[in-house]
């Protein structure tokens, strides 16, 4: 997705918890960023303290998301 033309992109939003276990192994989200930011592409990354990969913070974020991605989806 990062690798094509961010001329029409749709704005990303991640959260990702600093206690996730899977954090600096497999999903690196610093990579993704770095990605977006070279091609200019609109992305926040919410890096939220004391969270890890549990539904816990899915459930805690998840209305933000939805708000967020709707603003796009339904125009």
């Amino acid at each position: 997705m990062y690798a094509s033309n961010a001329q029409d992109a749709i704005p990303t939003l991640i959260d990702q918890g600093d206690n996730d276990q899977f954090l600096a192994d497999q999903l690196q989200p610093a990579v993704l960023a770095e990605a977006a930011r070279q091609k200019a592409w609109p992305m926040t990354l919410r890096i939220q303290p004391g969270y890890d990969h549990s539904y816990y913070f899915i459930a805690s974020f998840i209305e933000d998301h939805l708000r967020f991605h709707a603003q796009y989806l339904l125009k």
